[in-house]
């Protein structure tokens, strides 16, 4: 596969605030790339900058051969765009919008089927204002798919839905994929990287920290299994030092987490429900937790809220 997306050491700074910070990376033909990260980490910029949109302080961007600057219009017939923040009239119909949509692009697709295909076809004559969010969002796929891009970005597709509409997304964007399109991602979830992504970039302060498929950021993490449970009484000094010395423990109230700090000769859920019967205290809700990207995340980024 050919990488399609090239950006070498991208920088892009609003006054003293340093959004991008000397990223890199590649986007192979045909495959879901994410990038995700903490509010300010830089994704949306990085982004915006790649669909010519930004224009960057420094570093080198090629998107499907062309520098998104100095060659935007030809550019934009071939990539189709969903922003982070997209709106349309409130009292434009559906087929109204995909029509004048069209128009832009000397090569649009049919969008009769992209309705059919999008779950949209009993809302064609139903003002914008009327949908769901989850119908809003297949609106804006089908708008990005008329130009019948190569290269496809999704900046934040998915936040603002409930959990159906956004695992019913996340089939479309499946079947996007299907048509041999390339898709560039970003999102807050690490559930929907983890599903959706081939590789996953992770960003923090403008920096690229980590680039790899989920399953080898999840790997490279090197944590074992998670035994989680709640007791029904008091956790005495004695159990909680021979607890601690099953795994790395947090507690909660009466919810406690044991993280297994490798290879041990008896499970780490067998250990933890000997230690309990032994001390006669009574567990229930007990269950077993692999690790996820979601850990890789927080580990890499840290744990603290940030506006």
């Amino acid at each position: 596969m050919q990488p399609v997306v090239t950006a070498e050491n991208l920088r892009k700074s609003y006054g003293s605030t340093v959004a991008v910070d000397g990223v890199s990376f590649s986007v192979l033909e045909g495959e879901i790339f994410g990038m995700v990260g903490p509010n300010g980490a830089g994704k949306t910029t990085t982004i915006e900058c790649l669909e010519g949109l930004r224009q960057p302080d420094s570093g080198s961007l090629s998107v499907l051969g062309f520098d998104p600057q100095r060659e935007s219009n030809a550019l934009r017939v071939r990539c189709g765009i969903q922003l982070q923040q997209s709106n349309l009239p409130e009292r434009i119909r559906v087929w109204e919008a995909l029509d004048l949509y069209s128009s832009f692009y000397p090569h649009a697709l049919d969008w009769e089927p992209l309705l059919v295909q999008l779950g949209l076809e009993e809302k064609r004559n139903a003002s914008f204002g009327k949908l769901s969010g989850g119908q809003k969002q297949r609106l804006f796929i089908a708008l990005a798919m008329l130009p019948d891009p190569q290269l496809i970005f999704l900046d934040e597709l998915t936040t603002g839905l409930d959990p159906q509409a956004r695992h019913a997304t996340w089939e479309m964007v499946r079947a996007v994929r299907a048509r041999g399109k390339t898709i560039l991602l970003t999102t807050h979830f690490m559930e929907e990287a983890e599903r959706l992504c081939d590789r996953v970039a992770i960003l923090d302060h403008g920096r690229l920290i980590a680039l790899d498929t989920p399953a080898a950021l999840v790997r490279g993490l090197g944590a074992g299994e998670r035994v989680i449970f709640h007791i029904d009484g008091a956790l005495t000094p004695e159990l909680a030092s021979a607890l601690a010395q099953a795994g790395e423990m947090q507690v909660d109230g009466d919810r406690i987490a044991l993280q297994s700090r490798g290879e041990a000769e008896m499970p780490l859920v067998s250990t933890i429900v000997n230690l309990l019967t032994a001390a006669g205290l009574r567990y229930s809700d007990l269950r077993t937790e692999q690790p996820t990207l979601e850990d890789v995340f927080l580990k890499l980024t840290g744990r603290e809220m940030r506006e």
